[in-house]
């Protein structure tokens, strides 16, 4: 048994740091059979994202439904977080889009009742059309090598909604619009993931109040007769 000395300098044992998976893939695909190949994957891992889930979805599961060996899979991605950091990063480009398609409206002439409902189906469009969209944006928050995608995402629509604000007429410091850009972002990214899981009737009902919260947010800051223009 060590003495009370040696115990003394013993060092305490290192907490156990998982280590982060690479999402890297492992070439990039060049070949038109190679291309079609690795988005087949994809498409069959959203798929099953939306069928069994983030926590039993493996690249076994995934091989299987595509009909190749796990080792041909490795062949594009080292492992599953891969595959969902490409589907992360590819969603991310459709959201780049339409933040630059809502740059080149003419915001200065719209009227706010226009510019609410353009901007609102516009950005729906983009996360109907994402497969297993809820699934994906939880992985992007919750799995460590995909939280970059969830903070550029953010940072993405903040910035760009913040000059937008600037445009429709909001003349305030750029970080309180920026403020102002976030609250709008946490409003309608949550409320866009629960109405593309509603039926017609219900989205349509959760989209108009949507619109009334955004036009309340948008009303208060362009009639506030104390601003500040500095940048």
């Amino acid at each position: 048994m060590p003495s009370s000395s040696e115990t003394a300098k013993t060092p305490p044992t290192p907490t156990a740091v998982k280590t982060m998976q690479s999402v890297s893939p492992r070439s990039e695909p060049v070949q038109s059979r190679s291309i079609k190949r690795a988005q087949q994957i994809l498409d069959v891992t959203s798929e099953l994202l939306e069928t069994v889930g983030l926590n039993d979805l493996n690249t076994a599961i995934i091989a299987k439904e595509v009909g190749i060996s796990v080792g041909s899979l490795y062949h594009y991605f080292p492992n599953k977080h891969a595959i969902l950091y490409a589907m992360g990063k590819s969603w991310l480009d459709s959201i780049e889009v339409v933040l630059t398609e809502i740059q080149e409206w003419s915001l200065e002439t719209m009227t706010l009742s226009a510019f609410i409902d353009q901007v609102i189906d516009t950005n729906l469009r983009t996360y109907r059309q994402q497969r297993a969209v809820l699934g994906l944006v939880q992985a992007m928050f919750s799995v460590q090598e995909l939280r970059e995608l969830d903070e550029r995402h953010d940072d993405m629509v903040i910035s760009q909604m913040a000059k937008v604000f600037k445009r429709i007429g909001l003349k305030k410091h750029v970080r309180e619009r920026e403020r102002i850009a976030r609250l709008y972002l946490e409003v309608t990214h949550s409320t866009y993931l629960v109405v593309v899981n509603q039926n017609e009737r219900r989205a349509s009902r959760t989209l108009s109040d949507l619109k009334l919260m955004l036009t309340c947010l948008l009303e208060r800051h362009l009639s506030d007769a104390d601003m500040d223009t500095s940048i």
